[in-house]
């Protein structure tokens, strides 16, 4: 049974780990997390439509504008 509970926190270690610059979160890291699987979302999504439209030039700016975002969720505690 403890090994399950191992299990199941993984995932929510690594979001924090991406979420958060320090060992015990400020906010509410909930929200933090669910920011950066809206943002990931957004820009996979971006990038399909940036694919399928031909228009490869705007990628580059597309994942500056995510790693700014990422980058701000990290270092603005």
């Amino acid at each position: 049974m403890g090994n399950i509970k191992k299990m199941k926190n993984k995932p929510y270690k690594f979001l924090l780990y991406v979420t958060n610059n320090e060992d015990k979160p400020r906010d509410e890291e909930k929200w933090d997390i669910a920011g950066f699987i809206i943002a990931t979302i957004a820009l996979l999504i971006g990038l399909y439509f940036i694919w399928k439209k031909r228009e490869i030039l705007w990628a580059s700016f597309l994942i500056i504008e995510y790693l700014w975002y990422i980058d701000n969720m990290r270092h603005n505690r």
